[in-house]
């Protein structure tokens, strides 16, 4: 017998992040509008290069092992897409799903794929794409996504339906945008192929195809002119690795690149002054803390709530915010949870005040400080933890300094070998409860300890309908991350990225909290 796609109560409680169930009716009706291609644009032309402050790594190719950061969706907007996923002006936007709709029960979701969608390949994008992709899908969160959905039903290649073991309002959020569970990939290819074979040769359903991967060097992508929401403006395109930031300035100011990513305090400003060239400051849903895995080991000095305190009153983050991101970035006081997300809970404002930080040093038994080892960050962004050092360094604790390129970075930082300190960001999609069952929770990807009543009311909040009772369960569990200095707030990111005189439309911006260019298939060059 067929699936019959159910429709959706009309109450109020929520069914994703910032998605109530009645949103659901008009998302479904949103889904069948927007089923309609728009129509063929002139063919791609040209040619843009990104001058990127990272290596890519090949892991980032493929949708099956996305990490809880955001770096992945740099090449999963270009290379693949999704069932569902945050686009310009939607949280949620249908995607390969044509429509979706949940059931009044909130066991079950049905998904309608959308007519045409085609892989790089030429095959069509089905339901057993979809089912395959989730079953493969090993990347942050799975444990807890295939841990509450009991099986995924196939009616036919273009309908399907994911049931649930119970009720769980975030579904359409960690499926959606918080994880790459619902990006698709083609099933005949992969098992052909092979999982090495489909690094070295990705093959997805996005705006633009692989072409070449030069390890430590660039990406090369092409049109996919077959994509179903639009031919894409710009033929080519070049994410080029540029480690250095003065060396990324100086390519974009020779044309090298026509968009740099990561730029910072004079350096930031010396591109605004240059003629041609445009500073784009986006406040981005990165949040940057310090955090302390050894909290949980009696021997540590960390293991004192004192000293990790102590940490967070040294950091003067105004004015590390004024040298770095000119002022641009939110001093939230919110360790893992950006402000525009739903559960969102406001803390007491940071307070810098290294002389309480001394104080409370000399409390817990180091009235001379203490040398506490290395002090891990992403290599990109060394100069805030340099910065950050240094205030520790002024209060009384000593550390050196430890970067590390990213790929390598977040697989230590995932594998629990990093010690002392770490300095850690976040810009993941989602709400409150996804950051925080990545970060806090049990087996979180990041969580290198756990404490037994937090994990307990975040159990209570996954399985609560009520919007208002899953807020306040949120703001409990956000309250009680400050109060016990899980990890100390440094602040949510004001990003800037440089852009030449070629660039029409750059892509910044047009997703709310995404620091790339995307989505891809709506940046343009300039007429020439």
């Amino acid at each position: 017998m067929g699936l019959q796609l159910h429709g959706t109560e009309a109450t109020s409680e929520p069914a994703a992040a910032g998605v109530t169930r009645r949103d659901l009716l008009a998302l479904v009706a949103f889904g069948l509008a927007a089923s309609v291609p728009r129509p063929a644009t002139a063919a791609p032309q040209g040619q843009l290069t990104w001058g990127a402050h990272i290596s890519l790594a090949p892991t980032w190719f493929d949708p099956a092992e996305t990490s809880g950061i955001i770096t992945p969706f740099m090449v999963l907007y270009a290379l693949h897409d999704a069932m569902v996923k945050p686009m310009p002006g939607q949280t949620l936007a249908a995607s390969l799903a044509d429509s979706w709709s949940a059931s009044e029960d909130g066991l079950s979701y049905d998904f309608v794929l959308r007519q045409g969608a085609k892989f790089h390949n030429g095959e069509p994008v089905t339901a057993e794409d979809v089912k395959f992709s989730f079953e493969r899908y090993r990347g942050a969160s799975h444990d807890m996504l295939k841990s509450r959905v009991a099986a995924i039903d196939i009616a036919d290649p273009a309908h399907l339906r994911f049931r649930l073991k119970e009720p769980w309002p975030d579904f359409l959020t960690f499926y959606g945008s918080a994880t790459g569970a619902g990006w698709i990939v083609p099933k005949k290819y992969v098992e052909t192929i092979g999982e090495d074979g489909f690094k070295k040769a990705p093959i997805g359903a996005g705006p633009y195809k692989f072409v070449s991967f030069t390890p430590g060097v660039e990406l090369v992508l092409e049109a996919f002119e077959q994509y179903w929401r639009k031919t894409p403006s710009v033929k080519r395109l070049v994410i080029r690795s540029i480690p250095d930031e003065s060396t990324r300035l100086a390519a974009l100011k020779t044309g090298e690149v026509d968009i740099i990513y990561w730029i910072t305090g004079e350096l930031a400003a010396e591109l605004e002054r240059t003629p041609g060239l445009t500073l784009k400051p986006v406040a981005v849903q990165t949040n940057f803390f310090l955090y302390f895995p050894e909290q949980w080991d009696p021997k540590s000095p960390w293991h004192d709530e004192r000293v990790r305190r102590a940490a967070s009153l040294a950091i003067d983050r105004k004015s590390i915010n004024q040298a770095v991101t000119l002022g641009h970035s939110l001093l939230t006081g919110n360790t893992f949870v950006p402000v525009n997300f739903d559960f969102y809970w406001q803390p007491p404002e940071p307070i810098h005040d290294p002389a309480k930080a001394k104080q409370l040093l000399a409390e817990a038994g180091h009235p001379d400080g203490f040398d506490t080892g290395a002090y891990y960050c992403d290599a990109a962004f060394a100069n805030i933890g340099e910065a950050v050092l240094n205030n520790l360094r002024e209060a009384g604790i000593r550390a050196n300094l430890r970067p590390i390129e990213r790929a390598a970075f977040v697989k230590g930082y995932t594998e629990r070998k990093f010690k002392n300190l770490v300095m850690g960001a976040t810009a993941a999609y989602g709400n409150a409860a996804t950051r925080l069952e990545v970060y806090v929770v049990k087996g979180g990807a990041f969580a290198y300890g756990n404490y037994p009543d937090i994990d307990a009311l975040f159990q209570q909040q996954a399985i609560e309908l009520g919007h208002g009772q899953r807020e306040r369960v949120l703001h409990k569990i956000q309250q009680l991350v400050d109060e016990r200095v899980i990890a100390a707030p440094i602040w949510q990111l004001g990003a800037h990225s440089g852009v030449g005189p070629r660039v029409g439309e750059s892509g910044f911006g047009l997703i709310a909290g995404n620091p790339w260019s995307s989505p891809y298939e709506d940046i343009t060059l300039k007429a020439p």
